[in-house]
């Protein structure tokens, strides 16, 4: 079954229609229909700054490459070092702790 889709028109000033435009900028939103139905419906946008998943996320992809490649020197020479592992572990530690600090910050977002 199709959605029937009834239109709405606003009319707005220019310095209005610059207004929404700025916001939707500041929101990261490109689309107007979008932007325009989310604020009328919720009133409004949340936009988090999530940089720092980012960087979590290359830090656990490269901790995962550095793993495949000491499973792949153990399964080619038998042996690894344990400097190595402990290294990894450490490194893993830390990584975890970012993701709890994170968490914990979004959690805390009102």
């Amino acid at each position: 079954m199709e959605k029937v889709r009834n239109e709405i028109h606003v009319r707005v000033t220019p310095e209005e229609r610059q207004r929404i435009r700025d916001c939707m900028e500041a929101a990261g939103v490109k689309n107007l229909n979008a932007y325009m139905k989310k604020m009328a419906i919720d009133g409004y946008i949340i936009k988090l700054d999530l940089s720092d998943v980012k960087e979590v996320v290359r830090l656990m992809r490269i901790n995962s490459n550095n793993l495949n490649q000491y499973a792949k020197k153990a399964n080619e020479t038998g042996s690894i070092y344990q400097c190595d592992i402990e290294q990894l572990r450490t490194q893993q530690e830390g990584i975890w702790e970012l993701i709890r600090q994170i968490l914990e910050r979004l959690s805390n977002i009102k």
